[in-house]
């Protein structure tokens, strides 16, 4: 055959063009299989995600010291890790690590010492989570030892047990079995030094590459195979997983990178994620929500079921005058970026950090409100108690409290959601639960802007709310700061949980100069039931005697820029209020002129919260005999019938 042929010069161009790519292939392969070497030791919390991870977990210092043995022996060996404790890293952060070795002890009942605390209380929830799925720590190596006194019969190493199946669950592959440590053993220091060395071999013969484990430069070009294949996923496995897994990702397993295209390709969704994902739609419809669109929701409260009866409103109603059947509680947005120990939605809401959805419009999520709210309304014609004149009240919402659930400041068309609502004179109240300082900045008037402040530090914060950023008190901080420019009303809402955030009274007080907030309501939790994800009981409820005196402590530390001004008993829920501006001529002034708000809105002038206060009845005032229970109001208490056990 003649090279002159065009068959043939195509062959030649091809078979030089395959050359042509394997010599670059192999050339790629070549600088993929270096990497840098450096023993020092890195302890500073602001950690690097490219190198590999050595937690210890450590009470009386034993693993701390079986870390630093390892951390050197693997030094010698030129293997770069840091040494961390797990005190001064966000747990958050794992999805982006390579390879992770723990040497954990195991504390008083089988429970991890206190430096580990919320690192395993972060890895307990999160692998119970059916939203978080169970590939967030895919790209994650791992191996545990456990450091533990065989006298403890059952709870023997638990914490090393509970790591490693925990990892595994949300998708980490574990490159050894859990080795455990007898530390009343004589042979204790023989099993660590043999556990050790195991884990070096492994790491000898493959290195890490952008999260996968390579063998060693000879073999890999020799095309051999070897033990250490276990560790990591092929070339083709890594460019064909290019979806980064976190939090936000929600309910169950991952998509396929098929299904992923697909799923940007259809038509429906534009190219972004639907926020309400099957899952989460049939769970909180179960709870009584109504879905609108993709990412909000509409409820009708129980408070509303109340007035509509005539047998009292919510606390709402005894502070600002706030007319409860004819409230509407709704959110543009079910995703939240924290999740509170007591959440009373048992965190079946999404979790994210950052706006990822696709998104509906404001004027749309409006009229779907308030067509659902209307709907759930007409449903109670008929109900035993039931109002005619009230019924027909609530047909026509004057109120809405976008709180319902998740943090609604996160829609990016919030301003134009509430513009809608004020045009047609429906009042706002809207909560925000501070991680979003930037938010509250650009946020235009709504009639009462609160700030959810459930603890007074920054640790008591990270425990309670459990928040998703890794600099969440900083934006706690600012949100305050934010809160503080704000001309209308302004809320600090603190949710007190015994045996939590309700001891920290000076911490709070110190919060007060920061934000200072018109108002500060005080709440004892409401007790939902305990879940897979909230531990509460009954146990951590405050009485209404508890709220109260925390109440009058705390406005005594503001040295009479807040005083103790209504209460609502049933809701075992107090309200401080600003003296200079609230309390004229000894008379409180909490309430709201609704209709005098609208007005000023509508005049596009700037005004303040004192534009629009009205003054608070005399049963709604603080130590007044009715509780903050309107005396035009029928009050209605159930018959009880306990079983006596016997």
């Amino acid at each position: 055959m003649s090279l002159s042929s065009v068959p043939a010069r195509l062959t030649l161009l091809a078979l030089l063009s395959a050359s042509t790519f394997y010599c670059f292939y192999k050339s790629r392969r070549l600088r993929q299989l270096k990497f840098s070497l450096n023993p020092i030791p890195n302890t500073n919390p602001n950690l690097s995600h490219s190198k590999a991870k050595i937690f210890f977990v450590s009470q009386t210092g034993t693993s701390e010291a079986l870390a630093r043995r390892l951390f050197d022996l693997l030094s010698s060996n030129n293997l770069s890790f840091d040494l961390v404790d797990p005190k001064d890293y966000e747990p958050e952060d794992l999805p982006k690590e390579s390879l992770v070795l723990i040497i954990a002890s195991t504390w008083e009942d089988g429970k991890p010492p206190p430096n580990a605390k919320f690192f395993s209380s972060w890895l307990s929830e999160s692998a119970e989570d059916f939203r978080v799925g169970s590939l967030l720590l895919s790209r994650c190596k791992f191996a545990v030892f456990g450091v533990g006194s065989g006298a403890y019969g059952a709870t023997f190493n638990a914490v090393a047990r509970d790591y490693s199946k925990q990892m595994r669950a949300l998708g980490a592959n574990e490159v050894l079995p859990v080795w455990e440590g007898d530390v009343d053993n004589g042979d204790f220091d023989e099993v660590f030094e043999a556990w050790s060395a195991k884990v070096v071999g492994l790491l000898k013969v493959g290195v890490l590459d952008n999260g996968a484990v390579l063998r060693s430069e000879t073999e890999a070009l020799a095309g051999g195979v070897s033990d250490a294949e276990s560790f990591g996923s092929s070339d083709e496995d890594r460019e064909g997983s290019t979806e980064i897994v976190d939090l936000e990702d929600i309910a169950g397993k991952w998509p396929s990178r098929k299904s992923a295209v697909m799923a940007e390709s259809n038509g429906k969704l534009n190219g972004k994620k639907e926020m309400v994902t099957p899952v989460i739609r049939a769970s909180l419809e179960k709870q009584g929500y109504k879905i609108i669109g993709s990412h909000s929701g509409v409820k009708i409260c129980r408070w509303t079921k109340s007035q509509l009866r005539g047998r009292g409103g919510c606390y709402k109603h005894s502070f600002y005058g706030i007319e409860s059947h004819r409230c509407m509680e709704a959110t543009p947005s079910l995703a939240c970026a924290n999740k509170c120990v007591f959440c009373w939605r048992h965190h079946t809401n999404p979790v994210g950090k950052s706006w990822q959805w696709k998104m509906d419009d404001p004027l749309e999520i409006v009229n779907t409100a308030i067509d659902l709210h209307t709907n759930m309304i007409k449903q109670m014609k008929g109900v035993p108690g039931v109002k005619m004149e009230r019924l027909m009240e609530g047909l026509a919402p004057r109120h809405c409290a976008l709180s319902l659930v998740g943090e609604p400041i996160m829609y990016p068309e919030i301003n134009t959601l509430v513009n809608e609502l004020h045009r047609r004179r429906i009042s706002t109240f809207l909560v925000t639960n501070a991680q979003f300082p930037e938010k509250i900045e650009a946020l235009k008037p709504v009639t009462q802007l609160y700030v959810s402040v459930d603890a007074g530090t920054k640790e008591s914060l990270k425990a309670i709310d459990r928040p998703l950023f890794g600099d969440f008190w900083e934006r706690f901080i600012d949100s305050l700061k934010a809160l503080k420019e704000k001309q209308q009303r302004t809320v600090y809402r603190l949710t007190l949980v015994k045996g939590w955030n309700i001891e920290d009274i000076d911490a709070y007080s110190k919060l007060f100069s920061i934000g200072k907030p018109d108002f500060v309501e005080i709440k004892g939790v409401t007790y939902c039931g305990s879940s897979a994800t909230s531990k509460l009981t009954m146990e951590n409820v405050p009485w209404h005697s508890d709220v109260k005196a925390f109440s009058e402590a705390l406005a005594l530390r503001s040295q009479g820029e807040y005083e103790v001004a209504c209460e609502h008993v049933h809701s075992c829920c107090v309200l401080l209020a600003n003296t200079e501006k609230f309390k004229v001529n000894g008379k409180w002034f909490t309430w709201i002129d609704y209709e005098k708000f609208h007005d000023l809105v509508a005049s596009g002038k700037p005004f303040d919260s004192m534009d629009y206060m009205a003054a608070t009845p005399s049963w709604a005032v603080y130590g007044a005999e009715e509780g903050g229970f309107d005396p035009d109001q029928s009050r209605y208490k159930k018959e009880r019938h306990h079983k006596s056990g016997r």
